[in-house]
């Protein structure tokens, strides 16, 4: 998920782009390697046209170190934490736990599945222009990595976060579909009011979301799927709200600290069935 509330200016074009700037607490604010590294990163998507196959992005072995540690730790609590069908795509879909995959590799993988297809963007947009992609088969996906000093760690959404939360879902027709539906509502209005009430179901399900499987707590959001404090904190403590569309959509979000809650849907169909209703209700006409 490459958007977010309030996002840094952007990054209009390759004329205004000197450097991408790090806020102070950032782990790579003071890594002049990592700093020029994401800069030309941001380069490359800002030189992109959409349509076009992804750039390639070379990355280094500290990228590549960070992305095998990510997913050694990761996978055995997928098996044990991730609803069946999120499972399933993600071995059928078989990212690679030991190289970074590229997007232009994985893009007709996505294309052939649901007709979905990773557009790479420079950094952080605004909430609505990522759901609008959406209703156009476009997840708009960062391209950089986080800083190896903290592997399990990123203050923005990367690359990471792009491929091991979200891409496998894609590949799936009922979250394609909702994805899409996400688009559509978007796509129809202009009012401030509806679009944080999408923004905010976005956060409560394909963020965040939640559902129960043989009795037992299972992620299906691509924020847990991505982070291990994410996904710990789910079974270890976290409050387990009431499943309620209506309510998600009215309750805020802060993307700094681990979720006070999560919205559990009392199935994987049920999941898809009320957000369907739930986005339908919020589509204008």
């Amino acid at each position: 998920m490459a958007w977010s509330a309030n996002p840094p200016n952007p990054l209009k074009s390759m004329t205004t782009l000197q450097r991408v700037d790090l806020d102070a607490d950032h782990p790579g604010f003071r890594d002049r390697a990592y700093r020029a590294r994401r800069t030309e990163i941001a380069a490359l998507a800002l030189r992109h046209r959409p349509g076009a196959p992804p750039p390639r992005v070379t990355y280094d072995a500290d990228d590549q170190r960070t992305w095998r540690t990510v997913w050694d730790d990761l996978r055995p609590l997928h098996r044990a934490l991730v609803a069946t069908p999120l499972q399933t795509a993600q071995q059928r879909l078989n990212l690679g736990a030991h190289a970074i995959p590229q997007l232009a590799d994985l893009n007709p993988r996505l294309a052939a599945a649901t007709g979905y297809a990773m557009q790479p963007v420079a950094g952080l947009i605004e909430g609505a222009a990522f759901l609008r992609a959406l209703g156009r088969g476009v997840f708009l996906s960062t391209q950089y990595v986080r800083h190896p000093s903290r592997p399990h760690y990123t203050p923005e959404p990367d690359l990471l976060h792009e491929l091991i939360g979200h891409a496998a879902g894609l590949t799936l027709p009922k979250i394609a579909a909702l994805s899409r539906a996400f688009g559509r509502a978007a796509t129809a209005t202009d009012d401030a009011d509806r679009l944080g009430a999408l923004e905010r179901l976005y956060w409560w399900t394909l963020e965040f979301g939640a559902v129960r499987e043989a009795g037992s707590v299972r992620a299906v959001g691509a924020g847990l799927l991505s982070s291990i404090a994410e996904i710990q904190h789910l079974v270890d403590g976290a409050r387990l709200a009431e499943w309620a569309p209506e309510r998600m959509a009215r309750t805020d979000y802060d993307p700094t600290q681990l979720q006070p809650q999560y919205f559990v849907a009392p199935s994987f169909d049920a999941f898809v069935r009320d957000l369907s209703r739930a986005l339908a209700d919020l589509t204008p006409g």
